[in-house]
């Protein structure tokens, strides 16, 4: 199918400096380019690092201000760029594409896009549901699949099993026939419950105890830690001697590491921006989603979005609820 044809210009939020209010402007629709394709953008997905950008506070995300924000997105493609054999106008793509490293965001009716970043959206959901998937799933998948290899069998310890990378973890590593314990505080019980995973509560319990009740003292396999900070040490004491594997999203702190070789383990970071950074390795991201839309449409990943709905305009009160702590769920913006 021969390109679409597209306006000229499109709207976009824009923040202009560190904690500015978002300002929608039209700006010109970029054109495509080799290797890329032109996406007419449905749906944006807020992650806590868009929040952590707008105010300035996340330096390794290098995407200086004024800057359109957002990473997520779930859109048609309208245009495709020479070379682009994967994907064709007219498809429903998702993917973790931009709001870093001076790449476009996705708070924007239209975004070029390197194909190498996108895979076909699961059919079995929709534009909203998709774009709540990638930076998330593709972070767990990263931990567990590529960095921990966790294989069926193993006990698998997701921190912070009721959050975003948190709550996909789980679902992958129920995917691939693991057991699967997360730690949460008891109003957040159901929720990983419902996902497949055992509930633990780390207000309560410290990692001598749940290691003793839940592993006979061994220690989990896997330790998947999306929190940092404390929870990284807790980590370290709660992983199986030898052959167990820590992973962290957020592994950026200071921390003693004489607890994990105590129990001779490994550790693995888990960074997530890289490609897109870079520009290195970003096919394998295109590739993750691409597997992650397999399973979504087995029926093993399912997306957990927040209940409240927002349009572009209303991108300020997305955020708000973001940082707020209000939500139940991965906040989406829809755009159309």
């Amino acid at each position: 199918m021969r390109n679409s044809p597209v306006p000229a210009t499109m709207q976009a939020a824009l923040v202009h400096e560190a904690n500015g209010a978002f300002e929608i402007a039209e700006r010109p629709v970029p054109e495509v380019s080799a290797g890329h394709v032109l996406v007419r953008i449905a749906a944006s997905g807020v992650n806590p690092l868009d929040t952590k950008i707008r105010a300035g506070a996340a330096a390794h995300a290098k995407h200086p201000l004024p800057a359109i924000l957002g990473m997520d997105l779930a859109g048609t493609v309208v245009q495709v760029g020479a070379g682009v054999i994967r994907f064709h106008v007219g498809d429903e793509v998702y993917g973790l594409v931009g709001g870093v490293g001076g790449l476009q965001g996705t708070l924007a009716e239209y975004a070029v896009v390197d194909a190498d970043l996108l895979a076909h959206k699961p059919a079995n959901l929709s534009m909203r549901e998709a774009a709540a998937l990638p930076l998330v799933s593709i972070t767990a998948w990263e931990g567990l699949v590529d960095r921990a290899r966790t294989s069926a069998g193993h006990k698998v310890l997701v921190h912070g099993g009721a959050g975003g990378v948190g709550s996909v973890a789980i679902q992958i590593a129920r995917s691939i026939g693991t057991d699967v314990y997360a730690t949460v505080k008891p109003s957040q019980f159901d929720v990983v419950r419902s996902l497949g995973a055992t509930p633990i509560n780390y207000t309560t319990s410290t990692p001598t105890a749940y290691v003793l009740e839940h592993t006979a003292d061994e220690g989990f396999d896997v330790v998947y830690d999306t929190v940092g900070g404390a929870t990284l040490d807790a980590s370290f004491q709660a992983v199986r001697r030898y052959t167990g594997h820590v992973v962290s999203a957020l592994g950026w702190g200071t921390h003693a590491l004489a607890p994990l070789s105590f129990r001779g383990a490994t550790y693995s970071g888990v960074f997530t921006l890289m490609p897109m950074l870079s520009g290195k390795g970003r096919s394998h991201h295109g590739e993750i989603l691409t597997q992650i839309s397999k399973l979504v449409e087995a029926g093993q990943i399912r997306p957990v979005l927040d209940t409240q709905r927002f349009t572009l305009a209303q991108v300020e009160q997305a955020h708000a609820r973001a940082t707020g702590g209000q939500s139940t769920g991965k906040i989406v913006v829809d755009l159309v």
